[in-house]
Parts: structure tokens; C-alpha cells; sequence
């Protein structure tokens, strides 16, 4: 190294461009190196994304298969409960008919 007393202006811009250039190296992309696998590591992968993808699809559709059953049941059950209304409001007027008919009955007996 040289002494400080003896730099001169043309060794100070030597220095200099050796630094920039020792900075700008850092910033230099590095030569890659390629993995030979790399392209069967890509169709396992790739590979792998198929099947999840077609387990998941499956999954939904018995899901949605589930679902359309369980609609289908909620929808006989809802029938079932307005068929079932139908027949107490039925049962009901059939009981007040009755009724009214036996007060007639109960009536006309006593007028005779």
C-alpha cells in the first residue's frame, strides 16, 4: 500500500473505479446452475395438482349429492306436516259438522 503522502489524482480515481466496481459486482446476477430434475420435479407436481383437484371435485360432488337429499327430505317433510295440517283442519270441520248436526238432532227430539 502507498504511503498517503504520495497518492496522487490519477491513483485516487483508480481506487475509486475498483471500488465501484467491486460494488456494482455485488449486484451482478451469479451464473445459475439448473437442476437436471428439474423439469420431473415440475410433472410430479403438476401430477399431484391433478389428483388433489379431482379428489376435491369429488368431495363436492357428494357433498352436493348430500345436499340435494337432504333438500329432497326437507321438501317431504314440509308435505308431510302440510298433509298432516290438512287432515286436523279436516278432522276438525268433519267433528264441528257433526256436532252441529247432533245439536239439530238434539233439537228436533225435543220439540217432538
Amino acid at each position: 500500500m502507498s504511503s498517503p503522502q504520495n497518492v496522487g489524482h490519477a491513483e485516487r480515481l483508480q481506487t475509486a473505479a475498483r471500488a465501484k466496481a467491486a460494488l456494482l459486482a455485488k449486484f451482478k446476477p451469479k451464473a445459475a446452475v439448473t437442476d437436471p430434475q428439474f423439469e420431473d420435479r415440475a410433472a410430479l407436481r403438476a401430477a399431484e395438482l391433478a389428483a388433489v383437484r379431482k379428489e376435491r371435485s369429488a368431495a363436492r360432488a357428494l357433498v352436493r349429492a348430500g345436499n340435494i337429499g337432504r333438500q329432497e327430505a326437507l321438501i317431504e317433510e314440509a308435505l308431510a306436516a302440510k298433509r298432516g295440517a290438512r287432515k286436523e283442519r279436516k278432522a276438525l270441520t268433519n267433528a264441528e259438522a257433526k256436532a252441529k248436526r247432533d245439536a239439530r238432532y238434539a233439537a228436533r227430539k225435543a220439540r217432538a
